[in-house]
């Protein structure tokens, strides 16, 4: 049995589709931090994405946790051509598009970006890999709204829109658990 911690970076105040993009994370908020450090195990090993505002919240909680080096497969969605726009400016361009990537995620992207089915692919891949290297552990997997939702969409076994319902904020825990041929899920959105 495998336990996952899934844990959103701080927030980056950013009123746009920010996926790639390389943007700090406010870690200002030094008691919701100290809270969050001592909700996760101490024992767990801990792994971030490679963007800044997720490694930068993995450092801010690591304490003397074992720290794996940055993924940069666990980033956020890629949204190409929609990168660092905000959803008006998206849908005015291609309101048709738009309503069809957040309406019916699975094979449709944005231009030059990735679908949510590739998203998923790309997640599931290196978290069955790290559960794969550290059997019977805590992880602590420091990422993005994207790549949690793929493992709750997982763990839940529901559709993408379904998983899109669910709320992640900044600073938010998610727990799931892997055992043999099992997913459970714990707390969604958890903020100790």
């Amino acid at each position: 049995m495998t336990r996952l911690h899934l844990v959103r970076h701080g927030p980056t105040h950013a009123k746009a589709m920010v996926g790639w993009s390389d943007i700090p994370a406010d870690l200002s908020d030094l008691v919701a931090i100290d809270r969050l450090h001592s909700h996760l195990p101490s024992d767990a090993v801990v792994i971030s994405s490679d963007l800044s505002r997720a490694a930068d919240t993995a450092s801010a909680i690591q304490g003397q946790r074992f720290r794996l080096p940055h993924n940069r497969d666990l980033r956020e969605i890629n949204f190409g051509a929609w990168e660092m726009r905000s959803f008006a400016e998206i849908e005015a361009d291609d309101p048709e598009l738009a309503l069809a990537y957040w309406d019916a995620p699975g094979d449709v992207r944005p231009p030059h970006g990735e679908s949510w089915n590739e998203v998923c692919t790309r997640v599931d891949a290196v978290i069955d890999n790290l559960i794969d290297q550290h059997v019977g552990r805590d992880l602590i997997v420091v990422a993005h709204f994207g790549v949690i939702l793929t493992q709750v969409q997982r763990a839940l076994n529901v559709n993408a829109k379904e998983a899109f319902s669910h709320r992640i904020d900044n600073l938010s825990v998610t727990e799931i658990t892997r055992s043999t041929n099992s997913w459970t899920v714990g707390r969604i959105n958890h903020c100790p």
